[in-house]
């Protein structure tokens, strides 16, 4: 029995949270590529048939090494919201409802949030464009193009290889230095309240 779909505003949450996750956690980002490029889940691929097998040959079992605790996939996430808000103070503008704001108001705010992002990426991410020309460029891709790094639009026919515009030139990261975190269970308050006394 397939469960229900989540509702619209599920998806939106679950999307904004995966993109953080996919940004603090290259091997997510790896796992999310090959279920882009078609790759099954274990779960909806067939157990195979097992032969049944030899009686098994007595001999000592060895003990697992202790495996260190990994942190909660979402640790990083949270800890990237966390440097956005502190640097950027992201979460309070997209939490604030910007009717009551004017234009120039909300661009000036905009600004400020664009320079502490940009701040963030720059001390905490090494970032490089996936392609090299230049937007608005003709580019060829030759077939067994990387399908996770180029996405295809428009009237896609045919195989590779395929001639098109680079609309965006994307990018990639290549490295991550986010700092170490004493206590994960921590990085769930993105920003703490403030008390003046």
């Amino acid at each position: 029995m397939n469960p229900t779909p989540p509702s619209l505003l599920s998806r939106i949450a679950i999307a904004v949270s995966s993109f953080f996750a996919i940004l603090g956690n290259a091997k997510l980002a790896s796992d999310v590529a090959r279920l882009r490029g078609g790759e099954r889940l274990a779960a909806d691929v067939p157990a195979p048939v097992a032969a049944p097998a030899p009686a098994p040959v007595a001999a000592p079992v060895p003990v697992p090494a202790p495996v260190a605790p990994v942190p909660a996939p979402d640790t990083a996430a949270l800890q990237l919201l966390g440097l956005l808000q502190r640097e950027a103070r992201f979460v309070d503008f997209v939490q604030e409802d910007p009717a009551g704001y004017s234009d120039a108001d909300i661009g000036a705010a905009a600004r400020v949030v664009h320079a502490g992002c940009r701040k963030v990426l720059a001390e905490h991410f090494t970032l490089e464009p996936v392609r090299n020309e230049d937007e608005g460029s003709r580019v060829t891709l030759a077939a067994g193009f990387d399908a996770t790094a180029v996405r295809l639009t428009g009237n896609v026919v045919g195989q590779a290889p395929f001639t098109g515009t680079l609309g965006h030139r994307g990018w990639r990261v290549t490295a991550t230095r986010l700092p170490q975190l004493t206590d994960p269970k921590a990085a769930s308050v993105i920003a703490q309240a403030e008390v003046e006394l």
